[in-house]
């Protein structure tokens, strides 16, 4: 699990059933070129994980995908 300081957190990422806003990911898992986040939403119970790919050649860890 990635610490909740990592350099980008995603936060009030909508719910991907209601729409309401989910503070920050319950869960992030970080692997070569990619970060995974579990997010929760506590207003109708849903969870959905999210995935961020990483191009090699980028040396900030800029997003390519989520």
């Amino acid at each position: 699990m990635v610490s909740m300081d990592s350099g980008f957190l995603p936060l009030g990422n909508p719910c991907a059933q209601c729409g309401k806003p989910i503070a920050a990911p319950e869960w992030i898992e970080s692997g070569p070129r990619r970060t995974a986040y579990l997010w929760h939403c506590w207003a109708c119970d849903y969870r959905f994980e999210a995935v961020a790919f990483f191009d090699d050649a980028q040396q900030d860890n800029e997003a390519l995908a989520a």
